[in-house]
């Protein structure tokens, strides 16, 4: 076997291994995912006449009006959600979405869940909490258990609207018709659970720590990049650029660009540093929903 042979072999071999450990993983937060979300569903919500937002909370509504199993329903309504991911987003995601929601929908129709309390406050607050980790542990694994977050995508793409705002014109039609149906104080509580549930999501997803992105153009580039190192542990990265116009006028000489990510509570920091050094430092913060590799974790500080 030649050298680019057995290369090709090794190469082919890592992609199937990476493949498999992904296939575990995706499969492991997917019904992780989906026992959260029954519990919360049938532990919390649905012994209470609970609702939530989404493609959920019209099956919640429909299952209250109508008496239909909510197995059923939660089925049902998702079907043209998955047909638009396989459409829109590609055929591993609606067959792993489609595998999610079905044993969601086993998992209501069979699984037994104790009633946890009858207090709604609690109700909303961690019905909507193990509904949302749900959710964003099925995220994690490549699928979704709610089929909103399929329309919004597919919708932005067809109009001017963002994914955010479709998803919120979404779910104030839901909970407006669940207070013209049964009541205010439903869909109330509705929207507390709601509220809970896609806060539960970011942080399942994206992590406690929020991460931002930090762009500084400065002639003390040098000592900013000692500073972000020494004094607060953090990587840094030197990006190459060339002056062109400021408040200073047009400029053409070259300049080091300093890129490092940090967390959100660093951030005050980070610009104190920067301050201390040049209070004419231009600096740019974008939020970063993810990130991998390089040196994320903090290093010890130098004595």
């Amino acid at each position: 076997m030649s050298t680019l042979q057995r290369f090709h072999q090794l190469k082919s071999l890592r992609a199937r291994k990476i493949n498999i450990e992904r296939a575990f993983k995706d499969s492991f937060f997917i019904l992780l995912g989906v026992a959260a979300a029954g519990f919360g569903l049938k532990g919390f919500l649905l012994p209470n006449h609970f609702l939530d937002g989404g493609v959920m909370g019209i099956s919640l509504l429909a299952n209250l009006l109508s008496g239909v199993d909510l197995s059923i329903l939660v089925l049902l309504i998702n079907l043209p959600f998955i047909i638009i991911g396989y459409t829109q987003v590609s055929k591993l995601f609606a067959i792993k979405t489609l595998i999610g929601i079905i044993l969601l929908a086993l998992s209501l129709a069979f699984i037994e869940f104790p009633t946890i309390t009858s207090d709604k406050l609690l109700i909303a607050f961690f019905g909507g909490f193990f509904l949302g980790a749900g959710i964003g542990l099925s995220i994690r694994g490549g699928s979704v258990l709610d089929g909103t977050e399929i329309l919004a995508i597919y919708s932005s793409r067809k109009t001017t609207l963002t994914v955010g705002d479709i998803i919120l014109v979404f779910n104030i039609i839901i909970f407006s018709v669940a207070a013209y149906l049964m009541n205010i104080e439903t869909a109330l509580y509705a929207i507390l659970t709601y509220l809970v549930a896609s806060k539960t999501v970011d942080f399942v997803v994206h992590g406690i720590e929020e991460y931002i992105s930090v762009m500084i153009v400065s002639e003390k580039s040098n000592e900013i990049k000692d500073a972000i190192i020494h004094k607060m542990g953090r990587g840094v990265t030197v990006l190459k650029g060339k002056s062109g116009f400021g408040k200073k006028g047009h400029r053409t000489f070259d300049v080091d660009i300093i890129f490092s990510v940090i967390t959100r509570l660093e951030l005050q920091k980070l610009k104190t540093e920067i301050a201390k050094i040049d209070l004419d430092a231009f600096v740019v913060e974008n939020s970063v929903n993810n990130i991998k590799g390089g040196m994320i974790k903090k290093r010890p500080l130098e004595e």
